[in-house]
């Protein structure tokens, strides 16, 4: 098993963790007729899940964050809104701990106020990473003129990425509370990301999950796309639809010799508590590195290198 301290002077730059805040599990709730009466639905969540919430103060919940991070040597992480809605729980985390924090947002832009919302997430509240689910909000990333002229804001705003979630999507907190996900899959082809990346070649695009189950789909677009790069994160159980035995070095291997290592971005894809920062997942992924033949220069890139030079961020926390 290794540990994050046999990195040497390399630093861990997690690029895919989710901010679980008070306010996120209170607009999850509300989304369910179960907690329509309670007096508490949070706590009712966490005494149904067994998860332990959130304080109401997304500062305080940041500081258990930073606990969490500093407790498994992580010098940073960027965290994600996981609900459009919930921008400004992330933002107190990033004016919190701006050099230890690095601000996402999920976000619809099919609402009729989606750029005034963009503008105030980047502005306002100093986010870096807008994140699009298009088979969750049910529009074509590809076709969509909402998404090209938010586009054009993030395009003037130096240090920003653009997250498109690709290939198979369930959210497990959501089956947890028998939240009906009516998730259109057909909108999830790193295809569509392609199109869009390719008119916008100053812009960064992350997609995540090595594609969620389209990882050859997500190779093409990416090779013929410069400006695509792949977050790594989660336990990859897409590999499961494949049809043939496939193991994560393979995926790893491959993905190294189409891209390069400066292409991948680690990730754990980390959200709630007791679990806290995932650190099996940094294990089978630093096995699965090691197996494919990455150097330790290559692995430093993938860890940390490659996400703090797209974002500009500081070497050192």
């Amino acid at each position: 098993m290794f540990k994050t301290t046999d990195i040497g002077d390399f630093e861990i730059f997690d690029a895919h963790t989710h901010f679980f805040s008070h306010r996120f599990f209170s607009m999850l709730a509300g989304q369910s007729p179960k907690f329509s009466q309670s007096a508490d639905p949070v706590k009712e969540i966490g005494a149904m899940t067994g998860l332990s919430m959130p304080p109401e103060d997304p500062q305080e919940f940041a500081e258990h964050w930073i606990a969490e991070l500093n407790k498994h040597k992580v010098s940073r992480a960027m965290m994600m809104a996981s609900l459009p809605g919930d921008e400004e729980s992330v933002a107190a985390a990033v004016r919190a701990f701006p050099n230890r924090i690095t601000g996402g947002f999920f976000f619809n832009p099919t609402v009729s106020d989606a750029e005034s919302i963009a503008l105030r997430a980047f502005d306002q509240f100093g986010l870096k990473v807008i994140c699009f689910f298009p088979a969750m909000h049910k529009y074509s990333f590809g076709d969509s003129d909402a998404v090209r002229s938010v586009l054009n804001l993030v395009s003037e705003r130096p240090g920003t990425m653009v997250f498109v979630h690709c290939g198979a999507l369930s959210v497990g907190i959501r089956e947890k509370l028998n939240i009906p996900s009516h998730f259109d899959l057909r909108k999830s082809s790193p295809l569509e990301v392609h199109r869009i990346a390719a008119e916008f070649p100053a812009l960064n695009f992350i997609i995540p999950h090595f594609g969620a189950g389209t990882f050859n789909e997500t190779m093409m677009a990416a090779e013929l796309c410069p400006n695509i790069y792949i977050d790594t994160s989660g336990s990859n159980r897409w590999i499961r639809y494949l049809p043939v035995e496939v193991k994560l070095e393979d995926i790893f291997r491959r993905a190294k010799e189409l891209l390069g290592a400066d292409r991948l971005l680690f990730g754990t894809d980390s959200s709630f508590f007791p679990r806290g920062w995932n650190s099996d997942i940094f294990n089978l992924q630093m096995e699965a590195m090691k197996k494919a033949g990455f150097s330790m220069e290559e692995i430093g890139k993938v860890l940390g290198g490659n996400l703090r030079r797209l974002l500009a961020t500081p070497d050192h926390y």
